[in-house]
């Protein structure tokens, strides 16, 4: 191992930070498209609404929650990234409404250029994570490679008549987003070595915190159509969801919370590539009324670890912010429609 190695930055080793290096999601959807969905009895949830897990019926009272999700260092602590990783691979379970059983260790590590001692703090932050939520972190997989990433595959349970899906948003509710937008122009400008401080500690907290609560309350509420906001940002998020379900939202932008600091992030320039790639993605499904282009990137920056976006009756949506409390908001309602999103 070089000296060099030694003393660079985690973040230096990514080409791109946490969730904003997914395939973009014009891409990805290209190459779906090409594929015909499995189906079975058993399958409840498959490949053909764009969910965030996959679910498979045991019985009557139990099914299975299949997920993955691993990436990039978008922060300078190992532990840390760890622990965000896990948190954010676990969080789609919790977008399905379900409960996490146990997960395996995604990595893949650059072990010429960094210690396996780092490989070992990673790993722990993910077991931290574990811990906080519950679920066991059980072996794994590894291999070399010169760019390090990390991450989970989640297996979890839900009841086959509590799943949340992408389609189950319904007429007449109110949207629930449970956490700040940010995570991904804070990143970006960890990686640029201009975040300040009191960003990067919301982010990070933002990032560490587990969506079980969220899940809980959605599904107190009422609610049938989830997502979690990842790396497709709120606005493509969104846009699956309002295609699936075949229903407009009407987004009230000045009701979507953002992070402290983020604005001016963005306004410097601070934009990660994937969340031009997102609001490029979704621009044919939204109509922008008199919003600006820096509004419409906050929209659609490439989350990690984000909130649920959920749906329910407007009262029980509002008893769910209460009990949620933070920056969980109420930022928009539902209709029957085609799949269209209009800013207001």
């Amino acid at each position: 191992m070089t000296a060099t190695s030694e003393t660079r930055r985690l973040t230096e080793f990514s080409h791109g930070g946490g969730c904003a290096c997914k395939l973009a999601p014009g891409l990805l959807s290209e190459v779906l498209a090409s594929f015909t969905p499995h189906t079975h009895p058993d399958l409840l949830v498959g490949t053909e609404t764009g969910d965030d897990a996959a679910v498979w019926r045991l019985d009557a009272d139990r099914a299975l929650v299949a997920t993955t999700d691993f990436f990039t260092p978008l922060v300078d602590d190992a532990r840390t990234w760890g622990r965000i990783a896990a948190t954010n691979a676990v969080s789609d379970v919790y977008a399905m409404g379900g409960r996490p059983l146990f997960a395996l260790n995604l990595v893949a590590w650059p072990s010429t250029e960094l210690s396996t001692e780092l490989l070992a703090e990673v790993l722990a932050g993910g077991a931290d994570a574990g811990r906080e939520c519950g679920f066991a972190v059980v072996g794994g997989h590894s291999v070399d490679d010169p760019e390090p990433k990390y991450g989970l595959a989640v297996v979890g349970e839900v009841h086959p008549d509590r799943i949340l899906t992408n389609a189950g948003l319904r007429d007449g509710e109110a949207l629930v987003l449970t956490k700040a937008l940010g995570t991904g122009i804070a990143t970006s400008a960890v990686k640029a070595g201009v975040a300040p401080a009191d960003v990067v500690e919301r982010a990070t907290t933002s990032m560490i915190t587990p969506n079980a609560a969220a899940s809980a309350a959605a599904l107190a509420a009422g609610a049938t159509g989830a997502t979690d906001v990842t790396g497709f940002g709120l606005l493509g998020h969104l846009r699956k969801m309002a295609e699936a379900s075949r229903v407009d939202v009407t987004l009230d932008v000045a009701a979507v919370p953002i992070m402290p600091g983020i604005r001016e992030l963005a306004a410097s320039g601070v934009v990660p590539g994937g969340t031009r790639r997102n609001l490029a993605w979704a621009a044919d499904r939204v109509n922008p009324g008199d919003t600006d282009e820096l509004d419409q990137l906050l929209l659609a920056d490439a989350q990690t670890s984000g909130g649920l976006l959920f749906g329910a009756e407007p009262a029980r949506a509002a008893e769910a912010v209460a009990r949620l409390g933070g920056t969980a908001a109420i930022i928009g309602r539902i209709q029957t429609g085609t799949g269209r999103i209009n800013l207001h």
